[in-house]
């Protein structure tokens, strides 16, 4: 079997720590995930930092209250929208920079040392924006089809910038589209089809030159993401592996395609973690990864075209306990790579 993409199980994150420092973060995730660092988000330095408010800095009529953040009409609107689509069709991403009070481990990351010449970032996806900016009636404004589009290609061309600023100095780069709120789609709370929601992740995706995937840390509509443009599909398979495996041909289909697997295998809330051992998660990965094995497609040609993170961001543990899920990490991927790697 011949792939681009040959992971071998390194271990990597989603993005969120307890830290509050990006050199004291960025020097125990390098620590940790050699392979495949990824820049922190230091959520519990400032609110600016919080997963949708980090992205939304240039957005027009954008205000920020704490942790909530809201949209309000401007006079120039208009003018605004225009700018943003305009950029998008020429991808000039220039000016659509993330500051470093909004990004402090992106910014130390990209002007610093990365071990092993790789880094992997994240931003939030259009649907779980889009429902957590609201309007003066508390609706997210992905229910006006104006803004989800503007804001799917203001996304688009954040994580342009990003994967840019990402390459300053890393040979190889990876981002993730991270999409919460994808577990609620088909529900009351989500009235969204399922063609608008493909059409905004393929648009932020298609602003993401190099690899690029999805992250999802509960259940969802799997076919729908497998059948996109991207190259790894990130999951919650500590909690979740019932509920991705009842997609058997999509998944078969997008790993016949050269696509990759990001297993969310170590926990993160402090009692489960806590339980956990390396070889616990070892034997919980070997029997994940044995049920998409299939004739063609050996045990050890999915490890090769896999990742392992933790099943979501860590910045709910202690620091003690965001460090000893990081170590499992990589005594996992150590444990397997030394079996099946090649």
């Amino acid at each position: 079997m011949t792939r681009e993409l040959n992971f071998n199980c390194a271990p990597t994150m989603i993005g969120s720590v307890p830290f509050t420092d990006p050199a004291s973060a960025c020097a125990i995730i390098t620590k940790y995930l050699k392979d495949w660092p990824a820049w922190p988000q230091l959520t519990r330095m400032n609110n600016l930092e919080n997963m949708y408010i980090q992205f939304s800095q240039g957005f027009p009529g954008i205000k920020i209250d704490d942790q909530k953040i809201s949209f309000e009409r401007r006079s120039d609107l208009d003018q605004s929208i225009e700018r943003i689509v305009s950029d998008s069709l020429d991808d000039n991403f220039g000016d659509y920079s993330i500051g470093k009070e909004y990004a402090a481990g992106l910014h130390y990351c990209t002007h610093s040392s990365i071990s092993g010449g790789n880094l992997k970032g994240q931003v939030t996806g259009p649907i779980s924006w889009g429902l957590c900016v609201t309007d003066h009636e508390g609706r997210g404004i992905i229910y006006d089809e104006m803004l989800a589009e503007t804001a799917a290609r203001f996304l688009k061309l954040k994580a342009s910038w990003q994967e840019n600023e990402m390459r300053r100095r890393a040979r190889n780069t990876i981002v993730f589209v991270d999409e919460p709120y994808l577990t609620s789609l088909g529900s009351a709370f989500v009235a969204l089809a399922s063609e608008q929601v493909a059409s905004l992740l393929t648009e932020v995706l298609d602003g993401i030159s190099g690899t690029k995937g999805i992250h999802c840390c509960g259940s969802t509509d799997w076919s729908l993401l497998l059948d996109l443009p991207l190259d790894i599909i990130s999951f919650d398979a500590y909690n979740y592996l019932d509920s991705f495996l009842c997609y058997p041909a999509a998944i078969n289909a997008f790993l016949d395609r050269g696509g990759c697997i990001a297993w969310g295998i170590v926990p993160n809330d402090e009692d489960t973690l806590m339980k956990e051992s390396p070889a616990q998660l070892y034997d919980r990965f070997c029997e994940a990864v044995n049920t998409l094995v299939h004739p063609g497609f050996s045990f050890r040609d999915l490890v090769r075209c896999s990742l392992i993170t933790p099943i979501c961001g860590l910045a709910s543990l202690s620091i003690e306990s965001a460090e000893f899920a990081l170590s499992l990490l990589k005594e996992l991927s150590e444990k397997v790579s030394r079996k099946y790697g090649s």
